[in-house]
């Protein structure tokens, strides 16, 4: 079985981010990359798929050679091969799913896997976008899956529950924490990622459809404002929430 899992090389959660000079990009200076966490679970599930099944296990990013940094890592928890679609540009999520769609095309994976998003800009398009592309089914959010005969059962997060769906492979499946518990890299994979190479592709060009215009911290919170202290206090609670707040 041929397994492709996309990846994203995002900035470390603990980063204090801050706006760069041109008001519209990242300030990119000390700041900590790592390999986006829900990636993880998809590449744990793709591990698990290829010791139950055989067959082998690519990881794929698009991005600098700053990237080859969170390969690596994918690397070491057992991935055998890892591409890297170079392009240094700026690009949306329908340039960047553009772009892996067209190196997943030539590759003809029967199981497709990504996070179910990115903790960067958090947007989720990423993953769909691709199986569409490609003309292929995906299940998002996925907490369980289960391959057979061709054919895989999902468990997937909806609101208020979960909801059983089952499609042909090929397939595009968003994992959600749950899915799995990923493994640690050990000392020989940490060793081991260091000899594995990294195939170096062009990335595929296309527009990009959504310009950033501006980017801007949230606002400071302001103090808080204690109105009373029993129910008195209902009704001037009630009228700053629809005049002040304009939450109702």
């Amino acid at each position: 079985m041929k397994i492709v899992v996309c990846v994203n090389h995002v900035p470390d959660t603990e980063t204090k981010i801050r706006v760069g000079p041109d008001g519209a990009t990242m300030d990119k200076a000390g700041v900590n990359y790592m390999l986006n966490p829900y990636d993880e679970f998809a590449i744990e599930e793709a591990l698990r798929i290829k010791e139950k099944f055989g067959g082998e296990v690519t990881v794929m990013t698009l991005g600098g050679d700053s990237h080859k940094e969170t390969l690596r890592k994918a690397l070491a928890m057992g991935v055998e091969k890892a591409v890297l679609l170079k392009d240094e540009g700026i690009r949306d999520s329908y340039a960047v799913s553009w772009a892996l769609a067209q190196e997943l095309k030539e590759m003809a994976p029967d199981v497709v896997l990504f996070g179910k998003q990115s903790i960067d800009y958090d947007d989720a398009q990423v993953g769909t976008l691709v199986a569409e592309l490609l003309n292929m089914p995906s299940v998002a959010v996925v907490v369980s899956l289960q391959i057979q005969d061709g054919k895989a059962t999902c468990e997937r997060e909806i609101e208020g529950g979960h909801e059983v769906v089952q499609t042909n492979l090929p397939a595009v499946f968003l994992a959600q924490k749950g899915l799995n518990e990923p493994r640690y890299p050990s000392l020989k994979g940490i060793m081991a990622a260091k000899s594995k190479p990294i195939q170096d592709k062009q990335a595929a060009m296309t527009e990009t459809r959504v310009e950033t215009i501006r980017m801007l911290k949230p606002s400071a919170k302001g103090a808080g404002k204690i109105v009373g202290t029993d129910k008195s206090a209902v009704p001037e609670l009630i009228r700053l929430l629809r005049e002040e707040a304009k939450v109702i």
